[in-house]
């Protein structure tokens, strides 16, 4: 699909990097876009996917940036992992946190360095009359993006590698709930295109 839900939102989890940002985990990082645009901002990025062939792509599209930075793509599941505690300054997972079980977060929160934020780009399983609602307006404006830019996109590119999708199993209430007890103080807020933001900031 030429317009890429995920790649919609890197402006707005962009502007969560906390200052002086020098250590970046992207957590299902797939072709890596969003990790090539935090290298991009000369931060060291860490970007673990367990597609290989996502990967594959991912290596074949970075290059160093102007910042002189290239992210480091890592073949691996990070439930499998022993993050370094208390080292990363910010950590994105985009459309990547229901393919593992929501209480990874807490890993991912010990790996945060102090004043380091975690910010999740995550999808939901639509369950209530507001999901609904929210879902006909997400795809009445997705189809009018999907023929702004489609046959343009489909013209100049070949079609991309497709990373493993599931469909994502837990509403957005229990989101809140499971979010509330493993990531205090985090804010969440429902967005289009069948999406959530979820922001955690460690106490510095």
């Amino acid at each position: 699909m030429p317009f890429n839900h995920n790649d919609h939102y890197h402006r707005l989890l962009l502007r969560r990097l906390p200052r002086d940002c020098g250590a970046a985990l992207d957590v299902g990082c797939g072709t890596g876009r969003f990790a090539r645009r935090l290298a991009g901002r000369g931060i060291d990025v860490r970007a673990v996917d367990p597609s290989e062939a996502a990967l594959t792509e991912a290596r074949a599209a970075s290059g160093e940036t102007a910042a002189g930075r290239v992210p480091r793509f890592e073949h691996a599941d990070v439930t499998e992992l022993e993050l370094p505690t208390g080292h990363y300054d910010f950590i994105s997972c985009l459309a990547s946190i229901h393919h593992m079980p929501f209480g990874t977060v807490s890993a991912l929160r010990e790996a945060l360095a102090p004043g380091g934020v975690l910010v999740i780009l995550g999808c939901y399983r639509e369950q209530s009359p507001a999901d609904w609602a929210w879902g006909l307006v997400a795809s009445l404006v997705n189809a009018v993006a999907r023929l702004a830019i489609g046959i343009a996109d489909v013209v100049r590119r070949p079609a991309p590698v497709k990373a493993p999708t599931r469909p994502p199993t837990m509403p957005l209430a229990e989101v809140r709930r499971q979010a509330a007890l493993l990531l205090p103080g985090c804010r969440i807020r429902r967005l289009l295109f069948w999406r959530y933001l979820l922001v955690f900031r460690k106490d510095g």
